[in-house]
Formats: C-alpha cells, sequence, structure tokens
C-alpha cells in the first residue's frame, strides 16, 4: 500500500457511522466537542459554520465538503444572529414528536460521517491538519461529486444494505478530502502527510513504509530518492517536521501499537519483526515515544469514553432527520 493508505488502515477507526441532517432558516444547531474526525458535505443548500476558537464562519454553499479534524465545538446555522440550540435539545424534540422535519424547497441537507481513530496514534495524522479543512474548488467539488449523489441518495431512499453503503462512501469522502487537501497546501504544510506531495520525500517514505524492520540508514534512504546524504537529511527534516530515523522509529512504534493490540505475536517476535535484536532495546523505544511499556500498552482498557457516549447520540440526531 502507499503511506497514506497504509496509515489511515492502521488508524482504522474503531468505529464509524455516517448520517444526514438539516439546518432550518430558524435554527442553529451546536455541537460539542468530539473524538477523531468529522466529515461532511453539504448536499443542498447553504450555512454557516462556526468553530470554537477559528476566527470568522465560514459559508458553506452547495457541494462543499468539510473536515472536522481537531475536535472542537462548532455551530451550523443559517443566520449567525440566532442563538445556538445544543442538538441534544434537538434530539429531544425529533423523539417527543414536537419538531417535524418540514422538508420544504430550499433545505439544508448535509451528509457525513464520524470517524473515531485509534487512541494516542490519531495524533500522528490529526496533529498535521487545521481546525477546518474547506473543500471549495469547483474541479476539487467535481472530483467528489459521485461519492455525494450516491450518499445523497442511499440516505434520501433507505435501501437493503444501504447504512454499510453509505458508511463506505462517508470513508471515501474522508479519503478524497485528505487528498484534495493535501494537493491543495503541498506547498506550504509540514508534516508527514505534505511530505506525500514531494516526490523525493515520498520515496523514501514509502521505503520505509515498505520494509519497516530493514536496519536503513541515513546513506540508503538518500541513495533511494537520489540525494546526497546531507541534503535529504536536511530536506527531510524540513519537509516531514522530523529526521528520517525520528520518522522510522514513529512507524516502528504505531506498527508495534498495533501488533500488541491486534495479533497473538509475542512482544519478542514483534520486536525483531520491526528490526530489534532485542526486546529490552525495542521496549526502551517503545517507551520513549509511546509512553508506557508494550506490556502496559498491550493491557489498554477499551472501555467506552464519556465523548464516545456523546458521539453515539450525535448520531441518532443524524439518523432521526
Amino acid at each position: 500500500m502507499d503511506p497514506l493508505s497504509d496509515v489511515l488502515s492502521l488508524l482504522k477507526p474503531r468505529s464509524y457511522n455516517s448520517g444526514a441532517f438539516e439546518v432550518t432558516s430558524d435554527l442553529a444547531i451546536r455541537f460539542p466537542r468530539h473524538q477523531g474526525i468529522k466529515c461532511y458535505a453539504m448536499i443542498a443548500g447553504q450555512c454557516w459554520l462556526v468553530v470554537e476558537g477559528v476566527p470568522g464562519p465560514v459559508l458553506l454553499a452547495a457541494g462543499d465538503c468539510f473536515l472536522l479534524p481537531r475536535g472542537l465545538p462548532f455551530c451550523l446555522t443559517t443566520d449567525l444572529s440566532l442563538t445556538p440550540v445544543d442538538f441534544t435539545v434537538i434530539l429531544e424534540a425529533l423523539k417527543s414528536g414536537s419538531m417535524v422535519r418540514r422538508n420544504a424547497p430550499g433545505d439544508r441537507y448535509i451528509a457525513g460521517g464520524h470517524f473515531l481513530l485509534e487512541g494516542s496514534q490519531a495524533g500522528m495524522l490529526l496533529q498535521t491538519l487545521p481546525p477546518i479543512v474547506h473543500i471549495r474548488k469547483e474541479s476539487d467539488k467535481a472530483a467528489m461529486r459521485w461519492s455525494l449523489d450516491r450518499m445523497s441518495e442511499e440516505l434520501r431512499n433507505p435501501q437493503p444494505g444501504g447504512t454499510l453503503i453509505a458508511q463506505q462512501l462517508a470513508y471515501m469522502m474522508l479519503v478524497q478530502a485528505l487528498r484534495l487537501h493535501l494537493a491543495e497546501g503541498a506547498r506550504g504544510g509540514v508534516g508527514w502527510l505534505f511530505a506525500l506531495a514531494d516526490k523525493q520525500m515520498s520515496i523514501a517514505i514509502t521505503c520505509m513504509h515498505d520494509a519497516p524492520g530493514r536496519q536503513w540508514t541515513l546513506q540508503e534512504l538518500a541513495e533511494r530518492v537520489g540525494m546526497s546524504r546531507s541534503i535529504f537529511a536536511l530536506r527531510f527534516k524540513e519537509t516531514v517536521g522530523k529526521t528520517p530515523m525520528e520518522y522510522l522509529t514513529r512507524w516502528r512504534m504505531m506498527l508495534a501499537g498495533d501488533k500488541l493490540t491486534s495479533s497473538p505475536d509475542s512482544i519478542s517476535e514483534i520486536a525483531l519483526s520491526l528490526g530489534y535484536e532485542s526486546e529490552s532495546a525495542f521496549g526502551k523505544a517503545f517507551k520513549r515515544c509511546m509512553g508506557c511499556s508494550p506490556r502496559q500498552y498491550s493491557r489498554g482498557s477499551t472501555a467506552a469514553s464519556p465523548t464516545e457516549a456523546i458521539y453515539s447520540s450525535h448520531m441518532e440526531l443524524a439518523a432521526a432527520v
């Protein structure tokens, strides 16, 4: 797989869902802080997106897609002068029947998904993204139009298996939005995600992903991309924000974390597969990078957090409207 697919597969959503909801002309909906990434698209109409801590509202037009990767509270409204109402209030009103969906011409209709990523490892992806990723160029909208049209159809006209199809379409939207953001911001961003737009740095990252257990040296990686050792080291640090060896260690530890929780391999087997000659050396590197020992990591709690409970209620709202 390519590096972006590698990371997204490793950070596979622990749970994800999809849904759709309206923002009526007389309502401002406030959503709380969330875990993971929310990825939505404006299917019809337009409304304002206001994210806590971000200066200025963002106008969303039909066809626009937006990611909210930092988990900040946000509000959706068609009138910035309205007082926001918490989404739980709207959810209760829908359940009780005191609020009825109107399906009026000009309705603002939003669809998408919420993706909960794997705990501490999610930071590798999320730290490279801004609070709002707004996909609004016409050429980019055209690239996402098929997914948006299919999701809209699945949500408006439910068919057998439609829930699963909508989830997969939401995941496609997420990957496509990341691709488009990468292409648009490639010249100014720093981090492994933006490095993928640099042909030479992408080759180096792909080498490390393809063979994480290999005893890579700075000289060997530099030769793979056709650069001198010193220039490669400087260029990689400037583009990725870490040295090649720091990046390699971090990637190995992410793979190790996944194996510790999802495979029957022993710690010594995992250490050997990732290029460590001893369990002790692997344990030290793991603790330095992940903040705990491999054994402590493998025994980590899988209990649902309060934020995950909020997420479940949010998806109830999406399904209800």
